[in-house]
């Protein structure tokens, strides 16, 4: 790998409930600058993963370090601390509030003092639409509902949100999963713009059509193994899908299918 020393670093990584082992031997690296995929379809483990990184869940074998520095977060709260922002499919926005007030949800700028405190509501909706801008998302209006936006741009209100709140690592859950091309073109996207600012993206999708294009890293998982985990230059589009597909159960599979159309075939010929 790199000689850099990656912002966030995962080795043989492992996490069982009880008797299920959800994950076992996962590595993965996340450098500034790059992009992260994680694939894997429904019980792959991704979610796991996530868990363990955002800092929900204790891995329970492995090593996980930031920044070259060994960490078991006891909660989301130090993850965060640490620069490791999550932005989960579901979104935890309040679609009839604006969109600066969902912004700055939980973190409000405030000016004067005790009774006479109040929301700084022209620095947020300034600030909210700057850094928006600075992501390339040109939203004429701040003010506007953010459940009016499509999903698509709910979404990079999302990732600008993490990236000014100072985020260096940004974990994606799913973010195209539910999007038209168009919409999943657009997060696609503003994946590139976090990662030419210099944050590190871990990407988690089960589309290598949308992975191969801004991702740097990839790592595929089935049933809580890794099966491959390849730098770009290691990987074509192709292999990926099929490693993704898993290839080698397809093709068992197509044996198995073709074999028991022929024995078919001959009873019926009898």
């Amino acid at each position: 790998m790199s000689g850099r020393v990656p912002l966030l670093r995962l080795d043989g990584v492992g996490k069982n409930y009880g008797n299920i082992i959800a994950l076992r031997e996962v590595s993965l690296e996340v450098h500034a600058g790059e992009v992260a995929c994680v694939l894997g379809d429904n019980g792959a483990g991704k979610s796991t993963l996530i868990k363990i990184i955002a800092g929900l869940h204790r891995h329970d074998s492995g090593t996980y370090e930031v920044q070259g520095e060994p960490v078991e977060f006891a909660s989301p709260r130090d993850a965060l601390d640490r620069g490791i922002a999550t932005v989960y499919q579901d979104l935890a926005v309040v679609p009839l509030m604006p969109v600066w007030r969902n912004f700055f949800l939980g973190s409000e700028k405030r000016k004067g003092f005790g009774p006479f405190s109040r929301l700084d509501v022209d620095f947020m909706r300034r600030t909210a639409k700057g850094e928006l801008l600075n992501m390339g998302i040109d939203l004429r209006d701040v003010d506007q509902p953010i459940g009016t936006l499509s999903g698509g741009e709910r979404q990079c209100v999302a990732i600008a949100r993490a990236v000014y709140f100072g985020a260096k690592v940004l974990i994606l859950d799913e973010p195209t999963a539910a999007l038209g091309v168009k919409q999943a073109g657009v997060v696609l996207r503003y994946i590139v713009q976090a990662r030419e600012r210099g944050l590190g993206v871990v990407f988690i999708t089960h589309n290598p059509h949308h992975a191969y294009p801004v991702g740097d890293r990839f790592l595929i998982l089935n049933r809580g193994r890794s099966i491959g985990y390849h730098t770009k230059d290691e990987i074509t589009r192709e292999e990926l899908t099929s490693l993704m597909a898993g290839g080698a159960e397809l093709q068992e599979l197509a044996h198995e299918l073709e074999s028991t159309s022929r024995t078919v075939a001959d009873e019926l010929s009898e």
